[in-house]
Formats: structure tokens, C-alpha cells, sequence
């Protein structure tokens, strides 16, 4: 089931506030837990038992580390086993395949693959459990001793897919008590639509730009039909993300919740290092506390922090998924992050402003070509049109015909990026802003539900991961 859904938006979503809202509170997360399985097993129920496999083995695992806390060797153990159930499980359905491919490749070598469906956001999910019993064997979370607050944290519906990564210490007290008033689901409605329309009327719309174009051969691909392809793509995946993230804080408005922020207009960045604070900030601050810092970070010399910075983007390029381009991504951004930390940074600053943009710009666009293509003679097809090595020459008649079919959208998209829109918004007077948001949000549902009615399945494109 997916949030820009007829079924969920009038039929599930619907049942859930209204049951939540008539109940106690004292009964809202008992039903919150149920319906959070429902809608995680409806397109695939067996894979429910591993969610509640999970849930079990980090509740226990969180309570035997509140029991040892005095005894900080066996409460390590525990945390040690429990992070290694959880990364097997994941290895298992995600990694296997690709580590069994790949041994098999060595001569008198045959391990045969498994052909497993991915458990949808397994990556997402496995990541949240882990930070709990971490954060408890840190002194950084208390133990959470009723199932049924831990299972609805691990399980929430709004972000279980695809995030934001929700750490248990940033929504313990939530699962306690939270605030729920008219204001505030208001708010969440409008959040929500919001990202409905990013995802709809936005990010679906560009893809098609990239989808005309993602098979192009070598002979056929120009410099302008690279870049503009690129561009769809870099801005596709920005609002199909983002749009998620949004409708996803504005559902935990909805029921009460805050959850973090995990977009910051990343494409108005002046440097890598920037672009990735301002991009799926819950995941790029999962692993700099829970990986990066612990293997060092920047306290022990430049070299081990160079080492640490590698290691870590080698693994959020294998998180993203079960591919060696995956991985030639990761290490793609480790290298101009070790530029950047090594000497870039300082010239960047003393150049102009926009040459830090234009930069940013260049390798965010070239990354995502790596991130979509499924094989690196495609990409390097892609990087030689966009960097004037093409066969195909300069523009070509089928580029125009597109230019002039997706300008505007791709303009749209290209401002909507940018906070631009919201200063402007904000400049209007109070009394213009009451009545205009009302009707644009009116506007947009109305709109998105048209296109979702006369349109076939368009999951998010971080469901796979």
C-alpha cells in the first residue's frame, strides 16, 4: 500500500484516524500497532512474522542491556549479538544474492542464489530497530518495557517504508504521551498534500522525461538529451523523496507525533559536504553517530578520518541497495568528500559563490546517473554524452521535441527546489496567506487525486530500499 494511493488516502487512511481519535488514548497505540501491520503486510503478509521477529528480538535485547547496566561486559554482548542478528537478517534477504553472484564468478565456484523478494524497507527499518538498543547500552534512551509502545514505534505506518529514519530517543516520550489538537492535525493534513503533490504532480511527471530517456545507446544519446535527462532524474528523485518525507511527518502530525526533518533544499548546496547535511538528513546523521563516530571520526588525525569517511560512504552506498553500482556510488561521494576535507573546502571558499553551486550541482547530477543506471557501461554511456565525449553530437531533433514537451515542468520542478517559493509566500499578507492555502491545498488534492485516478501503480522510489 502506498501513501499516493486511492485506497489509502480514502479508505485506509480514513478507518485509522477515525478508530484512533474515538478510542482512549490508553488504547491508541495498542490499535496504532495493529493497523501499523496491516498496511506494512498488505502487499506481501508472510513478510509480517520478520517484522515481528525483528520487534522481539530488539524489545529483549533492549531488556537484558537495561538489566546488565552494571555490568557494562555482558550488557556489550548483548548489543554485539543483538547487531549481528539484525545486520544477518538483513544480509540474508538483501545481500546474499549479489555476494553468491559474485563468489560464483571464481573458477570451480557455484553457490546457487535464492531469488528472495525484498522485504520492503528492510533497510529503513532494521536501521531504526538497531539505534534502540544502542542508544540504551549509551545511557542515551531508557529501556521501554511494554511491547505493544515498542512494536508501534518500530512499525509506525507514516515512516516504515521509507523514513525518515525515526530514532527511538527522539519519539520515546511521543509513545507515552503526546499532544494531539485540531491545529496540528490541520497541520499534518497540509504537510501531507504537500508532499502529495510533489510526489504526483512533480516528481511523476519529470520521471517521464528520464524514462524516455534511460535506454538510450550510445549512438543515439546527445550532449543536450544527457543533461536534460539527468536534470529530470536528479529533480525526480528529490520530490519523490522528499514528497514521501512530507507526507510522512504530516501523518505523525496527524496522530500526535514530531518527527525530524529530512529535506533541507539540498540542491541550493556550495559543497558536497553540505548537499549531504541537507539531503535524507535522518540516514546521514544515522551513520555519522552510529558508525562514523564510533570508529573515530575526525578525533584521531586526518588519515584515520579519511579511512573513517570512506568506510562510511562504502557502506551508505551498499545500504542503498544489493548492486555493485551501489557501491561505485558510495565511493563516488567518498572521494570528493576526502577532496573536499582534504583542500577543496579552502578554495571553494575563496572563489564566487555560484561556482560552489554550479560544482555541487555537477556531481549531486553526475551521482544520481550512477544511482539509476544498473550497469557501469550505461552510466559511462550517460557521463561521455554529458561531458562532450558523446557520438551522437550536440542536440538532436527528438531532444527538442522533449525540451519543448517538459520546459515547463522541468522549470517548475527546477524553482520548486528552491526556497525561493516559500520567501515569497511568506511576504504575502497574513489575511492573502489564511484564505490562499486553504484553496491551494484544496487545489492540489483535487488535482492529484485526478491523476491518481487515471493512473496504474507509482510506488515511491525508496520502497526498494
Amino acid at each position: 500500500m502506498v501513501f499516493s494511493s486511492i485506497l489509502f488516502m480514502f479508505i485506509y487512511l480514513p478507518i485509522v484516524l477515525a478508530v484512533y481519535y474515538i478510542v482512549p488514548s490508553r488504547w491508541r497505540n495498542v490499535w496504532l500497532f495493529a493497523v501499523n501491520l496491516v498496511f506494512y503486510g498488505w502487499g506481501e503478509p508472510v513478510y509480517i512474522f520478520l517484522m515481528i521477529f525483528s520487534i522481539c528480538v530488539n524489545y529483549v535485547s533492549g531488556l537484558l542491556i537495561g538489566r546488565y547496566a552494571a555490568e557494562r561486559k555482558k550488557a556489550k554482548l548483548v548489543l554485539i549479538i543483538n547487531t549481528v542478528v539484525n545486520l544477518a537478517m538483513l544480509f540474508f534477504f538483501k545481500y546474499f544474492d549479489l555476494v553468491a553472484e559474485t563468489l560464483s564468478l571464481i573458477p570451480g565456484v557455484t553457490i546457487p542464489t535464492l531469488g528472495l523478494t525484498l522485504p520492503i524497507g528492510i533497510s529503513f527499518y532494521t536501521f531504526q530497530t538497531m539505534s534502540y538498543p544502542i542508544d540504551v547500552y549509551r545511557g542515551d534512551g531508557y529501556v521501554q518495557k511494554n511491547f505493544i509502545k515498542f512494536g508501534t514505534f518500530v512499525a509506525l505506518f507514516p515512516q516504515l517504508i521509507a523514513g525518515p529514519i525515526v530514532r527511538y530517543k527522539d519519539i520515546a516520550e511521543q509513545l507515552d504521551e503526546r499532544h494531539e489538537d485540531l491545529d496540528k492535525f490541520a497541520a499534518g493534513v497540509q504537510r501531507f498534500i504537500v508532499g502529495l503533490g510533489k510526489k504526483v504532480l512533480i516528481a511523476n511527471n519529470v520521471g517521464m522525461l528520464w524514462d524516455a530517456y534511460a535506454g538510450t545507446g550510445a549512438a543515439d544519446l546527445t550532449f543536450v538529451g544527457a543533461w536534460m535527462a539527468a536534470i529530470a532524474f536528479s529533480l525526480q528523485i528529490y520530490f519523490d523523496f522528499s514528497g514521501y518525507s512530507d507526507m510522512a511527518i504530516g501523518l505523525g502530525k496527524m496522530l500526535g507525533f514530531e518527527f525530524l526533518e529530512n529535506f533541507n533544499y539540498p540542491y541550493i548546496s556550495r559543497t558536497v559536504t553540505e548537499f549531504w547535511r541537507r539531503w535524507h538528513i535522518s540516514l546521514s546523521t544515522w551513520f555519522r553517530d552510529y558508525v562514523y563516530i564510533p570508529l573515530g571520526g575526525s578525533r584521531k588525525g586526518l588519515k584515520r578520518q579519511l579511512l573513517n569517511l570512506l568506510i562510511v560512504w562504502a557502506l551508505t552506498g551498499l545500504w542503498h541497495g544489493a548492486s555493485w553500482t551501489f557501491l561505485f556510488w558510495g565511493l563516488y561521494y567518498a572521494f570528493f568528500l576526502i577532496l573536499e576535507k582534504v583542500f577543496l573546502l579552502r578554495w571553494l571558499d575563496k572563489l564566487p559563490h555560484f561556482v560552489g553551486h554550479l560544482y555541487t550541482l555537477a556531481v549531486a547530477i553526475s551521482g544520481w546517473v550512477i544511482f539509476q543506471q544498473t550497469s557501469v557501461a550505461q552510466t559511462m554511456v550517460f557521463f561521455k554524452a554529458m561531458y562532450g565525449f558523446g557520438e551522437a553530437g550536440l542536440c538532436g531533433g527528438t531532444d527538442l521535441y522533449y525540451l519543448a514537451g517538459f520546459g515547463p515542468v522541468l522549470l517548475a520542478a527546477c524553482f520548486a527546489s528552491l526556497p525561493a517559493g516559500r520567501a515569497l509566500f511568506a511576504r504575502l499578507p497574513e489575511k492573502l496567506r489564511s484564505v490562499a492555502v486553504p484553496v491551494l491545498v484544496l487545489l492540489v488534492l483535487t488535482v492529484s487525486t485526478a491523476y491518481l485516478v487515471d493512473s496504474t501503480y507509482n510506488p515511491f522510489l525508496y520502497f526498494r530500499f
